[in-house]
Order: C-alpha cells, then structure tokens, then sequence
C-alpha cells in the first residue's frame, strides 16, 4: 500500500507518466544495455527488443500496478504480478537484478519528464516501483522454495529423446533426463523456458508449454517455427535453431516448469479455447483429465489457419473422446472442406452457437486478438471476468490494451 503522502502525488502524475510510459521504457532499456550489454546478449530476448513488445509489455505492467495502487489500495497485487513472477523464475531471475532495474527505470522517469520530476514526485514514483519489485520479489522466492531449489538455480540439462513433424512448421521434442529418472513434477498447464547458444555466442532463452499431462518420465514441448510475417523482422532466432539442430540425442538447458495458467481440481464445467500454437497448454490439461477420469463437462474450441495447421489435431480429438462430458468445436480459417465433420467450421472462432453454463471457467491460448474475441463473447454470455484465464506467448502486451 502507497504511503498517504505518495497517493496524491502519483495519482496527480500518473496520466503524465502513463502517457510516457512508452518513451520512458524505451530510454530504460537502453540506460541498462549500455551499463551491462551481455544482458540483452544472454538473457533479454533481443526479438522483442526490436519489435518494442518487451518495452509495450513493461509499461502496461507499471501502468496497471501504479492504478490498482490509487484506484483500489485494499486489493492485493499478487493477481497482476505472478503471471511476471512466474516468467521471471523460468529466466532464473534473482533480487539483485531489481536494484539495477529501479535505478534505470527511475532515472528513464527522471530524463523523459524533466522539471516535472521533482523531488517529491521521484519519491512517490520510487516508492511505486520498490512495491512492487518487492512483490514479485517476495513471490519469486516462494516460488523458488515450493521447487526446492536455490534463487536463480533453474537451469538442467534434458535431453531429446524423440522428435516429432507435427505439422510443416511445427515439431514436438520429447526430452528426458540424462541420469533417467523421472523429469521434475509440474501442473496441468505449465511451461518450461529452453536456453540454447547462437552462432554469434549469445545466449537466447524462450518458454514453451509442457504438451503432455503431468507424472509421465518424460516432457514434451512443441516447438513452432516462427517466421516473419512481411520479411522485416527476422525469424525466430531459437526456434529456427531448435528446428535445426534439436535431434535425438542432443542435450538442452531447460529450466524448472513455471506458469500460473494451471487447471485447479474441481468438478465445475470448462473452456478449453486455443488458436494456433496455443493448443500445446490445453493438451496437457485435456491429457490430465483423460488420465484422471474426469466426468466433468468440458468444451473444447480450437482455430487455426488450415487443417495441415493444426498441430496435435488427431491427439487432441482422442483426448476429448476419453471424456464422456466433452465436446470439440473447430473452425479453419481456409481449406475447412478438407477437413470435413459436423464440428468443424470455416473462418473465424465464435461462441455465437455455443451456449455454455454460467459457472464455467474458461482458459485461453493463443494470438491476442483471438482471445480478447473469445472473452468478449464469454462476457457477453455472463461469464464472470474473474472465470476467464489466460496465458500469452511472448510479452503480456494483454495489461497495454
């Protein structure tokens, strides 16, 4: 909670920092790599530097903290913050790195604004970022404790044990531990971040989604090649690397599972809705339920470009034939007709047919604009905003918007 004296003066400064927000990331980030440039070569991915979507995603998240703290002091951040807590264990990300991080982020402030930041107002800002770097602090190492490990001690080697084509531009890795034993517990839902060593010497790190159900020997991500959509950005600099060189047989750096988009044991009905790549989550719940018998009503939507898109599609239909409650809707944006049934539809997902229960919790995978459409459709159907989940491949650009 803001101290009384900083309330005013962060509310009364917030439309001007908000506004800034933006320019003021960007100078932040660029105030860090100068002072320590092996961070952006070994630990930032320099994809979403480019593209600015790291500094979008670090400015919505500032925003929205430094609002719930003068709009609705009594309510605690933790909901905003773990999605980040959980992407900042994956990375390996320790408390020293928040004092490195505050001292640019403030002084950003303090350069973008000018006169305005006055010594009253640094204070007030300086005292929303301690808040809340202590939070994600206080959550990590909760985090770190639950796994049993040391803050920052993340990292293990797995190694590729099968390697599957799931599609022309998808292939699923099957990894295993080196020594045999059974690969670390996760939940339903989780992620492991992959870290590999690029030609240039960088290190680059990114998160896939654990495809399989939990208690197995064995991991399995799925691994989608990302290309540029228009040729101006390049291609996925770790993707492209895993395609090529991950084999049976080669060993990988992974981290300890992590993710707050988890499927809690209930019996209470849900959606299950992905698009593209963002079916890898919802698999492992799916396979959870299977496994588990569970009765439980669940509605399965998935959308993809084409039927060769969609990554798992036979896995997936199996799945939801194991459950005696479940239901499968698809929707192919081209070439619906080669994939011919009753619940598969061309274009776009909607939920305009589909009526579900007013207690259903629903869990979200896939493009931004596909899931602010499906959870505007399941607000419209009275679904509580509190019921709907999801997870973001890349920044949470979802606190921007």
């Amino acid at each position: 909670m803001l101290s009384t004296q900083a309330v005013p003066v962060v509310r009364a400064t917030l439309p001007a920092v908000g506004a800034s927000l933006n320019t003021i990331t960007e100078r932040f980030y660029q105030r860090m790599f100068e002072e320590r440039p092996e961070l952006l070569r070994h630990l930032f991915n320099r994809a979403n530097q480019v593209s600015g979507a790291q500094r979008e995603a670090l400015a919505g998240s500032v925003a929205a903290f430094a609002t719930l703290l003068v709009e609705r002091p009594d309510e605690r951040p933790d909901a905003i913050l773990s999605r980040i807590a959980h992407k900042h264990v994956s990375l390996g990300i320790t408390a020293d790195k928040y004092t490195l991080v505050g001292r640019h982020l403030l002084a950003a402030i303090a350069e973008v604004l000018g006169d305005a930041v006055t010594p009253q107002v640094a204070a007030a800002w300086d005292e929303v970022y301690w808040l809340m770097a202590n939070s994600l602090i206080a959550l990590e190492a909760r985090l770190y404790a639950q796994a049993s490990v040391q803050d920052g001690d993340v990292w293990r080697q797995m190694e590729v044990a099968e390697r599957h084509q799931e599609s022309p531009d998808a292939v699923s890795l099957v990894l295993r531990r080196p020594d045999a034993l059974p690969a670390t517990a996760f939940l339903p839902g989780q992620y492991v971040s992959v870290r590999v060593e690029l030609p240039d010497g960088g290190h680059q790190i990114r998160q896939y989604s654990l495809s399989t159900a939990p208690g197995q020997k064995t991991w399995r991500i799925t691994v989608k090649r990302e290309k540029s959509a228009d040729g101006t950005a390049p291609d996925g600099e770790v993707s492209s690397w895993l395609h090529a060189h991950a084999r049976p047989g080669r060993t990988l750096e992974v981290s300890m599972p992590a993710g707050d988009l988890v499927l809690p044991d209930a019996d209470t009905p849900l959606l299950l809705a992905s698009a593209g790549i963002g079916i890898t989550p919802m698999l492992s719940m799916l396979d959870h339920l299977a496994l588990a018998g569970s009765a439980r009503p669940v509605t399965v939507i998935h959308a993809d470009r084409t039927p060769a898109d969609h990554v798992h599609r036979d896995e997936q239909a199996e799945l939801v034939d194991r459950l005696p409650n479940a239901t499968l809707h698809l929707w192919y944006e081209n070439n619906a007709h080669q994939h011919p049934a009753p619940n598969v539809s061309p274009g776009r997902a909607t939920l305009d047919n589909l009526t579900l229960p007013k207690d259903t919790t629903a869990y979200l995978c896939g493009p931004l604009p596909f899931m602010r459409a499906v959870r505007g459709d399941l607000l419209h159907q009275g679904l509580r905003p509190s019921a709907v989940h999801y997870e973001v491949f890349g920044p949470d650009l979802w606190l921007g918007k």
